[in-house]
């Protein structure tokens, strides 16, 4: 679905019951597109939800420039509500998703019947040594946040000879998002997440269901750093499943069924 959201062209992966007035929304993490959402999306479309994957602006196939604060990302997302006729979702983010879904959701209360923080945390401070090489050298960048977001070795599709790195997908799609838009993307993505300073009192805001589902070995976004996040939230639930911080590509049934199962709990 190509939508027009403040006159520049955005995309989203659409699918599941026809486009209504509900539908949930998912919104990907630094130097990612829709296309990490496959799995989780299509088990929801298939359950009978609408469901709409977004790529952020100078992200995938949506327009840039790239944005460069976690607020004005969340005002994009909401904009992007509206042209595509949502009036509420279900928000699910990870990592620096995660990030924009909270403040949408701190934002517009009413437009958010619940959220899924998937590898979250606040702060999410990111280390002088990956910003500085985000900056310089994009690639060498790539390849530290692949090491240290994947700890399994496995086949990263049916069909994929066994013993496929599952970075090896996550690598290559990073680096096609530096060729489509090569203006220091993933510096700008950590910029955002390293100075996004409002979580606190947006966690503060939120009264709506919402799951946190972490990697008990994730060391980018550790389970033990969003303890206080997960405390500012009432009644906030939290799946733990054994991975990384991507947790998508290791873990994609688990992120799927963990997601299925909070959404059907909102009937």
């Amino acid at each position: 679905m190509l939508l027009d959201v403040n006159g520049r062209t955005a995309y989203g992966y659409t699918a599941g019951s026809a486009p209504g007035r509900e539908a949930i929304v998912f919104i990907h993490g630094a130097q990612n597109d829709h296309s990490v959402w496959t799995a989780p999306a299509r088990t929801l479309a298939h359950q009978g939800h609408h469901v709409l994957a977004v790529d952020l602006p100078g992200h995938g196939r949506s327009a840039g420039p790239a944005l460069a604060t976690v607020e004005d990302m969340a005002a994009w997302l909401l904009d992007l509500l509206d042209a595509a006729g949502i009036a509420r979702a279900v928000l699910a983010g990870h990592s620096m998703g995660s990030l924009i879904a909270l403040e949408a959701a701190a934002r517009a209360p009413a437009r958010v019947r619940a959220l899924a923080l998937v590898g979250s945390t606040w702060p999410m401070k990111v280390s002088d040594a990956l910003l500085e090489t985000a900056r310089t050298n994009e690639q060498a960048a790539i390849d530290m946040v692949n090491l240290w977001s994947h700890v399994a070795v496995a086949p990263a599709a049916p069909g994929r000879p066994q013993g496929t790195w599952l970075a090896g997908a996550s690598r290559r799609l990073m680096q096609r998002l530096s060729q489509l838009n090569p203006d220091r993307l993933f510096h700008t993505d950590f910029v955002a997440c390293d100075t996004y300073a409002n979580g606190g009192a947006a966690a503060q805001a939120i009264a709506c269901p919402t799951l946190f589902v972490q990697g008990r070995r994730d060391v980018m976004t550790p389970p033990r750093s969003a303890q206080g996040l997960v405390a500012a939230i009432p009644h906030a639930r939290v799946v733990a499943l054994d991975c990384g911080h991507a947790l998508m590509t290791e873990q994609p049934d688990a992120v799927s069924a963990a997601l299925a199962d909070f959404v059907r709990g909102l009937d």
